[in-house]
Protein backbone atom coordinates (compact mmCIF):
# COMPACT_ATOMS: atom_id res chain seq x y z
CA UNK A 1 0.00 0.00 0.00
CA UNK A 2 1.21 3.52 -1.00
CA UNK A 3 0.38 6.16 1.33
CA UNK A 4 3.32 8.27 1.15
CA UNK A 5 3.04 11.80 3.22
CA UNK A 6 -0.38 10.79 4.40
CA UNK A 7 -0.03 12.05 7.73
CA UNK A 8 3.68 13.88 7.87
CA UNK A 9 2.88 17.09 6.25
CA UNK A 10 -0.24 18.16 7.73
CA UNK A 11 -0.64 21.81 8.65
CA UNK A 12 2.54 22.11 6.44
CA UNK A 13 5.03 24.65 7.49
CA UNK A 14 2.44 25.59 10.46
CA UNK A 15 0.46 27.93 7.94
CA UNK A 16 -2.23 26.22 6.79
CA UNK A 17 -4.46 28.07 9.00
CA UNK A 18 -3.41 31.17 7.62
CA UNK A 19 -4.36 30.11 4.33
CA UNK A 20 -7.60 28.78 4.76
CA UNK A 21 -10.18 31.11 3.67
CA UNK A 22 -12.74 30.52 6.65
CA UNK A 23 -15.93 29.37 4.54
CA UNK A 24 -19.50 27.96 5.36
CA UNK A 25 -21.28 26.31 2.76
CA UNK A 26 -25.47 26.79 2.55
CA UNK A 27 -26.44 23.33 3.61
CA UNK A 28 -30.14 24.89 5.29
CA UNK A 29 -31.86 24.81 2.56
CA UNK A 30 -30.84 21.06 1.73
CA UNK A 31 -31.20 20.31 5.97
CA UNK A 32 -34.89 21.69 5.28
CA UNK A 33 -35.68 19.03 2.86
CA UNK A 34 -35.73 16.08 4.95
CA UNK A 35 -33.93 14.00 2.27
CA UNK A 36 -31.31 11.79 3.70
CA UNK A 37 -27.40 13.50 3.10
CA UNK A 38 -25.83 12.02 0.63
CA UNK A 39 -22.58 11.18 2.17
CA UNK A 40 -19.07 9.05 0.43
CA UNK A 41 -15.70 7.73 1.63
CA UNK A 42 -13.41 7.01 -0.78
CA UNK A 43 -10.44 4.22 0.55
CA UNK A 44 -6.71 3.18 -0.61
CA UNK A 45 -7.68 -0.24 0.37
CA UNK A 46 -10.21 -2.74 1.64
CA UNK A 47 -11.77 -2.11 4.92
CA UNK A 48 -11.09 -5.60 5.93
CA UNK A 49 -10.75 -6.48 9.61
CA UNK A 50 -7.51 -4.09 10.58
CA UNK A 51 -5.71 -1.39 10.18
CA UNK A 52 -5.79 2.41 8.70
CA UNK A 53 -8.92 1.92 6.23
CA UNK A 54 -10.56 -0.92 9.01
CA UNK A 55 -10.53 2.39 11.44
CA UNK A 56 -11.86 4.85 8.97
CA UNK A 57 -14.73 2.43 8.02
CA UNK A 58 -15.66 1.74 11.88
CA UNK A 59 -15.82 5.35 12.27
CA UNK A 60 -18.38 5.94 9.10
CA UNK A 61 -20.43 3.65 10.67
CA UNK A 62 -20.60 4.79 14.13
CA UNK A 63 -22.04 8.14 12.10
CA UNK A 64 -24.20 5.81 10.27
CA UNK A 65 -25.69 4.38 13.53
CA UNK A 66 -26.04 8.14 14.99
CA UNK A 67 -27.83 9.78 11.98
CA UNK A 68 -30.14 6.60 10.71
CA UNK A 69 -31.66 7.00 7.54
CA UNK A 70 -30.69 10.62 7.39
CA UNK A 71 -27.88 10.11 5.89
CA UNK A 72 -27.03 7.87 3.24
CA UNK A 73 -22.83 6.50 3.01
CA UNK A 74 -21.80 4.99 -0.24
CA UNK A 75 -17.96 3.72 0.03
CA UNK A 76 -15.80 3.20 -2.46
CA UNK A 77 -12.97 1.01 -1.87
CA UNK A 78 -9.41 0.18 -3.65
CA UNK A 79 -8.82 4.05 -5.18
CA UNK A 80 -5.35 4.55 -5.88
CA UNK A 81 -3.36 7.72 -6.13
CA UNK A 82 -3.80 8.64 -9.50
CA UNK A 83 -6.00 9.53 -12.12
CA UNK A 84 -8.83 7.37 -11.03
CA UNK A 85 -9.08 8.99 -8.09
CA UNK A 86 -10.12 12.54 -9.60
CA UNK A 87 -12.65 10.03 -11.47
CA UNK A 88 -14.27 8.79 -8.49
CA UNK A 89 -14.37 12.08 -6.50
CA UNK A 90 -15.86 13.58 -9.83
CA UNK A 91 -18.22 11.11 -10.28
CA UNK A 92 -19.53 11.10 -6.41
CA UNK A 93 -19.79 15.02 -6.86
CA UNK A 94 -22.17 14.85 -9.95
CA UNK A 95 -24.13 12.33 -8.31
CA UNK A 96 -25.02 14.56 -6.15
CA UNK A 97 -23.33 13.72 -2.80
CA UNK A 98 -23.18 17.01 -0.37
CA UNK A 99 -19.90 15.15 1.57
CA UNK A 100 -17.17 13.77 -0.13
CA UNK A 101 -14.09 12.04 1.84
CA UNK A 102 -10.72 11.04 0.93
CA UNK A 103 -9.07 9.41 3.46
CA UNK A 104 -5.52 8.71 1.90
CA UNK A 105 -2.92 11.25 1.65
CA UNK A 106 -2.10 10.60 -2.09
CA UNK A 107 -5.67 12.05 -2.88
CA UNK A 108 -5.05 15.67 -2.09
CA UNK A 109 -4.71 16.88 -5.34
CA UNK A 110 -7.04 15.69 -7.07
CA UNK A 111 -9.76 16.52 -4.42
CA UNK A 112 -8.48 20.05 -4.82
CA UNK A 113 -8.62 19.82 -8.75
CA UNK A 114 -12.46 18.53 -8.09
CA UNK A 115 -13.40 20.89 -5.40
CA UNK A 116 -13.14 23.85 -7.87
CA UNK A 117 -15.63 22.21 -10.24
CA UNK A 118 -18.08 21.09 -7.49
CA UNK A 119 -18.88 24.48 -4.90
CA UNK A 120 -21.43 23.13 -3.21
CA UNK A 121 -20.09 19.53 -2.36
CA UNK A 122 -17.93 19.34 0.91
CA UNK A 123 -14.59 17.70 0.22
CA UNK A 124 -13.02 16.23 3.06
CA UNK A 125 -9.42 15.23 2.91
CA UNK A 126 -7.42 13.13 5.92
CA UNK A 127 -3.78 13.72 6.71
CA UNK A 128 -3.52 16.47 4.14
CA UNK A 129 -2.64 20.20 4.08
CA UNK A 130 -4.32 22.29 1.48
CA UNK A 131 -7.66 23.68 1.56
CA UNK A 132 -10.46 25.71 -0.87
CA UNK A 133 -13.98 27.28 0.65
CA UNK A 134 -15.29 23.76 0.23
CA UNK A 135 -12.05 21.51 1.23
CA UNK A 136 -11.26 20.53 4.80
CA UNK A 137 -8.55 18.33 6.08
CA UNK A 138 -8.68 16.45 9.58
CA UNK A 139 -6.18 13.93 11.28
CA UNK A 140 -4.97 12.40 14.29
CA UNK A 141 -2.08 13.13 16.80
CA UNK A 142 -1.25 9.63 16.62
CA UNK A 143 2.07 10.64 17.88
CA UNK A 144 0.46 10.97 21.34
CA UNK A 145 -0.52 7.30 21.49
CA UNK A 146 2.65 6.20 20.44
CA UNK A 147 4.22 7.79 23.25
CA UNK A 148 1.69 6.38 25.52
CA UNK A 149 2.92 2.73 24.20
CA UNK A 150 6.00 3.83 24.78
CA UNK A 151 5.59 3.95 28.28
CA UNK A 152 3.96 0.74 28.66
CA UNK A 153 6.63 -1.01 26.43
CA UNK A 154 9.52 0.48 28.77
CA UNK A 155 8.15 -0.92 31.95
CA UNK A 156 7.13 -4.61 30.17
CA UNK A 157 10.36 -4.98 28.39
CA UNK A 158 13.18 -7.19 30.00
CA UNK A 159 16.05 -6.71 27.15
CA UNK A 160 15.31 -3.13 26.81
CA UNK A 161 15.34 -3.29 23.20
CA UNK A 162 12.37 -2.28 21.70
CA UNK A 163 11.78 -3.27 17.79
CA UNK A 164 10.08 -1.06 15.58
CA UNK A 165 9.14 -1.81 12.37
CA UNK A 166 8.80 1.55 10.16
CA UNK A 167 7.23 2.25 6.58
CA UNK A 168 8.76 5.09 5.06
CA UNK A 169 10.89 7.51 6.21
CA UNK A 170 8.11 10.53 5.89
CA UNK A 171 8.00 12.97 9.00
CA UNK A 172 4.60 11.46 10.06
CA UNK A 173 6.51 7.98 10.54
CA UNK A 174 9.72 9.37 12.22
CA UNK A 175 7.64 11.39 14.56
CA UNK A 176 6.08 8.03 15.65
CA UNK A 177 9.32 6.67 16.49
CA UNK A 178 10.95 9.36 18.46
CA UNK A 179 7.26 9.53 20.49
CA UNK A 180 7.49 5.74 21.38
CA UNK A 181 11.20 5.83 22.18
CA UNK A 182 10.85 9.67 24.14
CA UNK A 183 7.78 7.23 25.76
CA UNK A 184 9.75 4.13 26.83
CA UNK A 185 13.00 6.27 27.66
CA UNK A 186 10.70 8.45 29.94
CA UNK A 187 10.24 5.27 32.86
CA UNK A 188 12.95 3.06 31.34
CA UNK A 189 16.32 5.50 30.44
CA UNK A 190 18.12 2.69 29.30
CA UNK A 191 16.08 1.92 26.39
CA UNK A 192 16.93 1.58 22.85
CA UNK A 193 14.70 1.24 19.86
CA UNK A 194 15.89 -0.52 16.80
CA UNK A 195 14.38 0.40 13.48
CA UNK A 196 13.54 -1.66 10.25
CA UNK A 197 11.60 -0.03 7.37
CA UNK A 198 10.17 -1.81 4.66
CA UNK A 199 9.20 1.09 2.00
CA UNK A 200 5.86 0.02 2.09
CA UNK A 201 2.82 1.12 4.02
CA UNK A 202 1.40 -2.72 3.87
CA UNK A 203 3.22 -5.51 2.93
CA UNK A 204 2.94 -8.66 5.31
CA UNK A 205 5.75 -10.52 4.09
CA UNK A 206 8.24 -7.61 4.21
CA UNK A 207 6.83 -6.40 7.89
CA UNK A 208 6.91 -10.22 8.74
CA UNK A 209 10.74 -10.45 7.77
CA UNK A 210 11.46 -7.35 9.48
CA UNK A 211 9.87 -8.13 12.92
CA UNK A 212 11.43 -11.53 12.52
CA UNK A 213 14.80 -9.52 12.00
CA UNK A 214 13.81 -7.28 15.03
CA UNK A 215 13.44 -10.36 16.98
CA UNK A 216 16.78 -11.64 16.13
CA UNK A 217 18.35 -8.70 17.50
CA UNK A 218 17.14 -9.14 20.95
CA UNK A 219 13.62 -7.03 20.69
CA UNK A 220 11.27 -8.23 22.93
CA UNK A 221 8.74 -5.54 22.78
CA UNK A 222 7.59 -4.60 19.22
CA UNK A 223 6.03 -2.39 17.43
CA UNK A 224 4.68 -0.78 13.53
CA UNK A 225 3.78 2.51 11.64
CA UNK A 226 2.45 -0.21 8.63
CA UNK A 227 -1.20 -1.84 8.23
CA UNK A 228 -0.59 -5.26 8.67
CA UNK A 229 -1.13 -7.41 11.24
CA UNK A 230 1.97 -9.62 10.51
CA UNK A 231 3.98 -8.05 12.92
CA UNK A 232 1.57 -8.64 15.83
CA UNK A 233 1.51 -12.70 14.62
CA UNK A 234 5.09 -12.83 14.64
CA UNK A 235 5.43 -11.52 18.40
CA UNK A 236 2.78 -14.25 19.62
CA UNK A 237 4.50 -16.52 17.33
CA UNK A 238 8.05 -16.17 19.04
CA UNK A 239 6.26 -15.03 22.63
CA UNK A 240 7.32 -11.48 22.65
CA UNK A 241 4.99 -8.31 23.01
CA UNK A 242 3.86 -6.34 19.98
CA UNK A 243 1.46 -3.14 19.81
CA UNK A 244 -0.78 -3.09 17.36
CA UNK A 245 -1.25 0.01 14.85
CA UNK A 246 -4.27 2.21 13.25
CA UNK A 247 -6.98 -0.19 15.03
CA UNK A 248 -7.25 -2.77 17.75
CA UNK A 249 -5.19 -5.79 16.67
CA UNK A 250 -5.70 -7.61 20.26
CA UNK A 251 -7.05 -10.94 18.05
CA UNK A 252 -4.23 -12.03 16.51
CA UNK A 253 -1.67 -11.70 19.56
CA UNK A 254 -3.72 -12.68 22.36
CA UNK A 255 -0.80 -13.24 24.43
CA UNK A 256 1.42 -10.61 22.57
CA UNK A 257 -0.97 -7.90 22.44
CA UNK A 258 -0.46 -5.14 24.91
CA UNK A 259 -2.35 -2.65 23.29
CA UNK A 260 -3.10 -0.70 19.87
CA UNK A 261 -2.48 2.38 18.94
CA UNK A 262 -5.23 3.08 17.81
CA UNK A 263 -8.06 6.15 16.07
CA UNK A 264 -11.94 6.55 16.73
CA UNK A 265 -12.66 8.75 13.60
CA UNK A 266 -16.24 8.79 14.47
CA UNK A 267 -16.19 11.37 16.73
CA UNK A 268 -14.73 13.58 13.64
CA UNK A 269 -17.19 12.11 11.08
CA UNK A 270 -20.27 12.30 13.19
CA UNK A 271 -19.48 15.87 14.25
CA UNK A 272 -18.37 17.07 10.57
CA UNK A 273 -21.77 15.12 9.33
CA UNK A 274 -23.72 17.12 11.70
CA UNK A 275 -21.92 20.60 10.90
CA UNK A 276 -22.87 20.18 7.20
CA UNK A 277 -26.63 19.26 7.57
CA UNK A 278 -26.69 22.22 10.21
CA UNK A 279 -24.96 24.55 7.70
CA UNK A 280 -22.51 25.32 10.44
CA UNK A 281 -19.31 23.63 8.75
CA UNK A 282 -16.07 25.55 7.74
CA UNK A 283 -12.53 24.33 6.16
CA UNK A 284 -11.17 25.42 9.24
CA UNK A 285 -8.71 22.36 9.50
CA UNK A 286 -9.12 19.51 12.68
CA UNK A 287 -6.24 18.01 14.05
CA UNK A 288 -7.16 16.41 17.77
CA UNK A 289 -5.50 14.06 19.67
CA UNK A 290 -5.82 12.19 22.72
CA UNK A 291 -7.69 15.03 24.50
CA UNK A 292 -10.38 14.68 21.95
CA UNK A 293 -10.40 10.77 22.20
CA UNK A 294 -9.74 10.48 18.38
CA UNK A 295 -7.18 9.15 18.92
CA UNK A 296 -5.41 6.38 22.31
CA UNK A 297 -3.94 3.75 23.25
CA UNK A 298 -6.43 1.37 23.53
CA UNK A 299 -7.63 -2.45 25.05
CA UNK A 300 -4.65 -2.45 27.11
CA UNK A 301 -3.53 -5.90 28.07
CA UNK A 302 -3.65 -5.74 31.80
CA UNK A 303 -2.57 -9.29 32.51
CA UNK A 304 0.85 -8.60 30.89
CA UNK A 305 1.29 -5.08 31.48
CA UNK A 306 2.40 -4.48 35.31
CA UNK A 307 0.23 -2.26 37.90
CA UNK A 308 2.80 -0.03 38.04
CA UNK A 309 2.85 0.11 34.33
CA UNK A 310 -0.53 0.97 34.40
CA UNK A 311 -0.11 3.75 37.12
CA UNK A 312 1.95 5.21 35.27
CA UNK A 313 -0.13 4.95 31.54
CA UNK A 314 -2.93 6.78 33.15
CA UNK A 315 -0.91 9.25 34.77
CA UNK A 316 0.95 10.17 31.42
CA UNK A 317 -2.68 10.32 29.51
CA UNK A 318 -4.37 12.37 31.80
CA UNK A 319 -1.50 14.78 31.42
CA UNK A 320 -2.03 14.83 27.87
CA UNK A 321 -5.42 15.52 28.07
CA UNK A 322 -4.79 18.36 30.37
CA UNK A 323 -2.06 20.09 28.24
CA UNK A 324 0.74 19.37 30.98
CA UNK A 325 2.46 16.84 29.03
CA UNK A 326 3.91 17.46 25.29
CA UNK A 327 6.17 14.45 24.24
CA UNK A 328 8.15 17.08 22.70
CA UNK A 329 9.74 19.30 25.12
CA UNK A 330 12.88 20.02 25.63
CA UNK A 331 15.65 18.89 26.58
CA UNK A 332 15.83 16.47 23.66
CA UNK A 333 18.86 15.49 21.83
CA UNK A 334 19.16 13.54 18.81
CA UNK A 335 20.90 9.62 17.81
CA UNK A 336 24.26 11.85 17.66
CA UNK A 337 24.54 13.57 20.91
CA UNK A 338 23.78 16.83 19.92
CA UNK A 339 20.64 18.98 21.73
CA UNK A 340 18.01 20.21 19.57
CA UNK A 341 15.07 20.88 22.15
CA UNK A 342 16.22 22.96 24.84
CA UNK A 343 15.28 22.56 28.46
CA UNK A 344 11.97 24.94 28.73
CA UNK A 345 11.49 24.67 25.34
CA UNK A 346 9.46 22.43 22.99
CA UNK A 347 9.31 21.36 19.00
CA UNK A 348 6.41 23.59 17.30
CA UNK A 349 3.49 21.92 15.23
CA UNK A 350 5.78 23.16 12.21
CA UNK A 351 8.83 21.52 13.60
CA UNK A 352 7.03 18.05 14.51
CA UNK A 353 5.22 18.03 11.26
CA UNK A 354 8.81 18.30 9.23
CA UNK A 355 10.90 16.48 12.00
CA UNK A 356 13.79 14.58 9.77
CA UNK A 357 16.33 13.11 12.58
CA UNK A 358 16.16 10.41 15.55
CA UNK A 359 15.79 10.75 18.99
CA UNK A 360 18.71 9.42 21.41
CA UNK A 361 18.06 6.19 21.56
CA UNK A 362 16.89 4.94 18.32
CA UNK A 363 18.83 2.97 16.33
CA UNK A 364 18.60 2.99 13.06
CA UNK A 365 18.94 5.86 9.66
CA UNK A 366 15.96 8.47 8.56
CA UNK A 367 17.36 7.81 4.90
CA UNK A 368 16.76 3.93 3.65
Amino acid sequence: MTRPNRLGRLLLAGSAASLVALATLSTHAFAATGAPLDVSIVYLGNPGDAGWTHAHDLGISAAQKQFGDQIKVTRVDDVPENADAARVFRDRAAKGDKIVIGTSFGYMDSMMKVARDYPDTVFLHCSGYKSAPNLGNFNGKVYESAYLAGVVAGYVSKSHVLGFVGSVPIPEVVRNIDAFALGARSVAPQTVVKVVWISSWFDPGKERQAAETLVGLGADVLMQNTDSTATMAVAEQHKVHAFGWDSDMSHWGPHAHLGSVAYDWGIYYTRVIDEVRRGTWTNKPVYWGVKEGITDLVNVNTTAVPADAQRALAEKRAALVAGRLDPFAGPLKDQSGKLRVAAGATLSADETNRINWFVDGVQGSVAQ
